[in-house]
């Protein structure tokens, strides 16, 4: 604990004069980024845009200083925001003192449920969960993002609260109200938005459009014309405040924090794992998840709200060079800076202007790529991703984690019970003969013997699909003499596999027929041994590559059959009865593959 805790870092070792210059750049340009990123993201989060601007000054301070990660900045984000305003909601209305304070005891216990998470160190734990799911729930925040702005972008004023088709409800009944000067505003900001983002990546583009919306805002006499102005910010700088502590409150909460805990620390983890694998830095996931708890229970008690790490920040950060997280720490002293200087301009602001970096910030969430590769290349991974954009579309986005979680548990149990049973037989593939999938390449097999795969786990659950695998196999063959199965991998076998695999010995000899098994994996050979597997097939019928296999079982076939046989599957066949009958194919040694 003490070695999680301790205000020695070890990053501090790598801070020298040219990595101090290098951090600061990378810092000032965050600051620059982040700044209207801030006061998006805590609209978004339904609390008064400082308290987004605090969660990016002190979470990112914190984080950087405790976490892992070299090069991930931590702070207000998108998906986090959208989560806790959907549940604070129904509590509250939102920006009222009282939602306030929700949304800090809400990040305490946020806080307290990763630091937990930490120290019982189950970050491990954390990477089991499907990518999908992420991709589903983001997809699902997004779509919630983009039609909560979709009001203010056009001059609406509607009720705020509610899931994507309520709020598409209320806003096809309010559309006859919209405002031409404020769709003019969100048109130009846009604009403006699109075209600097594809400019450069260090230009300060979200800063830059929100100028350029108040200058046309301005132009146009907005705020004359029914537009409405951001209000001057309350405070700029963060002060001590202690969060709500009510036992009945802090309960009320704990389900909802441990779904925004979980989250979060879904996004850290893929985001500083990423980054460390990409720029071959060390990463410690419980480390990073002790960094996230304290960043959020310390920011708890000065005005922030739960954050995590930002992608787009943290590419940001390793494109302009940073090298320690000493970036991230110079980009919160900058950010207060900034906010300092600038907080009397943001009355000139207009909503619909805001409303437009919004739009934009949401719809580079929806990584089309991605879903586009899901859908192609896997019916499950699709199925888990269309529950949990849909329970996040029709229901509520806090539900739909949950949801793509269970989906993706009971993905991983279907799968191991299912277990890929195949048979193989040889083919020329760049002039040697390997083994592939005999039925899916419509393959011919010795008639005699059958090499079985197996690719997953043998365990009580499976076995009922594997034994039915193995029937299925062996009517398709009635000359069948011998079996070889081949366990690819370290396959899991527990006892009552070793049990199944015994009894298909046993059936296999009372039907004067025999059985082999492949097996090279030292953890799965002792298995067999210890479970008394290997004392059932006999030490010689164990065998370390396929071709020892088909030897040992080639020496007590039907020669009969093999005299009319113009297969010629295995080049041991040489030495049969009716060898000067061959294919069209040359005789090359087999080679320890199949496909």
């Amino acid at each position: 604990m003490y070695r999680y805790l301790s205000l020695r870092r070890p990053w501090f070792s790598l801070i020298r004069r040219e990595t101090v210059f290098d951090d600061f750049w990378a810092g000032a340009t965050n600051a620059a980024v982040v700044l209207p990123q801030a006061v998006a993201f805590s609209l978004i989060a339904g609390l008064p845009p400082q308290y987004g601007l605090f969660t990016a000054v002190v979470v990112t301070l914190v984080a950087a200083f405790w976490g892992s990660s070299l090069t991930m900045v931590s702070g207000p984000t998108t998906a986090i925001s959208a989560v806790l305003f959907a549940t604070l909601s129904e509590y509250a209305l939102p920006g009222t003192e009282r939602y306030i304070a929700l949304a800090l005891t809400l990040t305490l216990v946020v806080g307290a449920v990763q630091l937990a998470a930490g120290f019982a160190k189950l970050g491990g734990l954390i990477s089991f969960i499907s990518h999908s799911v992420i991709v589903g729930f983001t997809c699902s925040a997004a779509l919630l993002i983009l039609v909560s702005q979709i009001a203010p972008s056009l001059g609406i004023s509607i009720e705020q609260g509610g899931g994507v088709l309520e709020r598409l409800d209320g806003l096809f009944q309010s559309l006859h109200e919209a405002n031409w000067t404020a769709i003019t505003i969100t048109l130009i900001t846009l604009a403006s938005l699109t075209i600097l983002s594809f400019l450069h990546k260090r230009l300060p583009s979200y800063v830059l459009a929100l100028v350029i919306g108040s200058l046309a805002a301005m132009a146009l006499d907005a705020k004359e014309k029914g537009v409405r102005m951001f209000e001057a910010l309350e405070s700029v700088v963060p002060t001590l405040t202690a969060p709500d502590m009510n036992p009945l409150v802090i309960i009320d909460l704990i389900p909802s924090a441990a779904t925004i805990a979980f989250i979060a620390l879904l996004e850290a983890i893929s985001i500083g794992k990423s980054f460390a694998i990409r720029r071959r830095e060390p990463f410690d996931s419980n480390q990073e998840i002790i960094g996230q708890g304290l960043s959020n229970i310390i920011g708890s008690f000065f005005q922030s709200y739960a954050g995590s790490g930002s992608f787009t920040r943290s590419g940001l950060n390793a494109d302009s060079g940073a090298r320690t997280p000493l970036s991230a720490i110079f980009s919160s002293v900058i950010l207060l800076a900034l906010v300092l200087a600038l907080a009397p301009f943001v009355r000139y602001v207009p909503t619909p202007a805001m409303a437009a970096v919004i739009l934009f910030v949401a719809y580079r969430l929806i990584k089309f790529s991605e879903i586009r590769h899901i859908l192609e290349t896997s019916r499950s991974e699709t199925i888990i991703l269309l529950a949990t954009f849909l329970t996040g579309v029709i229901y509520e986005l806090d539900l739909a984690i949950l949801v793509g979680v269970l989906v993706s548990l009971l993905v991983f149990l279907n799968q191991s019970a299912h277990p890929i049973v195949s048979v193989g037989a040889p083919k020329m593939r760049d002039g040697r003969r390997v083994f592939r999938n005999a039925h899916t390449f419509n393959l011919p097999q010795c008639p005699q013997v059958m090499l079985l795969g197996l690719e997953g786990p043998l365990f009580f659950a499976s076995i009922e699909h594997v034994e039915r695998e193995f029937r299925r196999f062996e009517a398709l063959d009635d000359q069948l003499r011998t079996k070889i199965l081949n366990i690819k991998g370290g396959g899991k076998i527990d006892l009552s596999g070793a049990d199944f695999l015994a009894n298909e010995i046993k059936r296999a000899r009372s039907q004067h027929k025999d059985f082999h098994i492949v097996c090279s994996h030292p953890t799965t050979i002792n298995t067999l041994k210890r479970l008394q597997v290997t004392s059932a097939l006999g030490e010689g019928n164990r065998h370390s590559h396929k071709t020892d296999a088909i030897t040992a079982a080639l020496a007590h076939v039907d020669e009969s059959i093999c005299a009319t046989c113009h297969l010629r599957a295995y080049v041991e066949c040489e030495s049969k009865a009716g060898a000067g009958v061959t294919d069209e194919e040359p005789r090359l040694r087999t080679v320890n593959a199949m496909d």
